[in-house]
């Protein structure tokens, strides 16, 4: 007999493709924001007992950066506060948790990558939300897994490359920050790299399992504007018609593009613990973002 899984947060870009990735390895049971709703903890609570997974995997998140400056409770019910509910749900019934968080709980001041055991100072109310779901679910389940990657995409859902696809059909230039650098997370690498953490757990036995918090991205390192120069150029390569080329982004500061929110500058993420734990590869970032583009492309 098969072990339950329970997906939370089926829909956004990690969770598609999360459904595709654990389809196999146990009985799937996946749900969107209106069957769990993270922001209510006794619905939380009530999902999990009635599931009784021997796994969770929290895909949801309140993802609105800028948004979340002036709706900060709703961003700490989902980010905050839900994770500690559900590692204690978890606890209660003898279930592991994969969890994922972000650089942004990073101040992005460093000139090299983020360690996990570099000292957290998040800018943002995001941030701050997403550091504290890792301390409470930290705080009361020790068999967890919280993956934090950045700059994530997929072919399914919102994000940076498909805001560049549709304003490069619409402009003929565009200005894009050149002052922060991270790495574009294909989706699809996360989801794979979490199927094959959970086919480790299983043939090694969750009490061997090296459990505990992991840096998870895509190798190499861009700024936002070299991203969507690359966006463009792929796009061009395709056969798309857009109005504007990659000669036509040009580079700005961040100070000259004021958001609600302050970003990192740096957001890069070390991922040597990751790599010398579980023996993974991971690709380059632009390997992910062609094979999302190309997705994207045939849509």
């Amino acid at each position: 007999m098969k072990e339950r899984i329970l997906l939370i947060g089926k829909n956004g870009q990690l969770g598609w493709e999360l459904q595709r990735s654990l389809a196999s390895l146990g009985e799937l049971v996946a749900l969107g924001s209106a069957e769990c709703n993270l922001a209510d903890a006794d619905a939380i609570r009530a999902t999990i007992r009635e599931v009784r997974p021997r796994l969770i995997v929290n895909a949801a998140a309140y993802t609105a950066v800028d948004r979340a400056e002036s709706e900060v409770e709703q961003a700490m019910a989902v980010n905050a506060r839900a994770p500690g509910v559900i590692g204690e749900e978890a606890a209660r019934i003898g279930a592991w948790v994969i969890h994922y968080s972000t650089d942004y709980v990073f101040d992005g001041k460093a000139e090299q990558p983020y360690a996990e055991t570099d000292a957290t100072n998040p800018l943002n109310v995001y941030g701050r939300s997403k550091l504290a779901g890792e301390q409470a679910l930290q705080a009361v389940l020790e068999r967890h897994l919280i993956l934090r990657t950045s700059w994530v995409l997929g072919a399914h859902g919102g994000n940076f490359a498909r805001t560049v696809l549709r304003l490069a059909a619409e402009r003929s230039s565009l200005n894009v920050v050149a002052d922060q650098w991270g790495s574009p997370t294909s989706a699809a690498l996360l989801a794979d790299s979490t199927a094959q953490l959970v086919r480790q757990a299983n043939m090694e036995g969750e009490g061997n399992f090296p459990f505990g918090l992991y840096h998870l991205t895509a190798a190499g390192e861009t700024n936002w504007c070299d991203y969507a120069r690359f966006v463009v150029a792929a796009a061009e390569i395709a056969g798309k018609h857009l109005r504007l080329g990659p000669s036509d982004i040009m580079p700005i500061p961040s100070a000259e593009y004021p958001l609600p929110a302050a970003r990192p500058a740096n957001s890069r993420l070390n991922t040597e613990k990751f790599r010398t734990t579980f023996g993974l590869p991971l690709p380059h970032w632009e390997d992910g973002v062609r094979q999302v583009l190309m997705q994207v492309f045939a849509q």
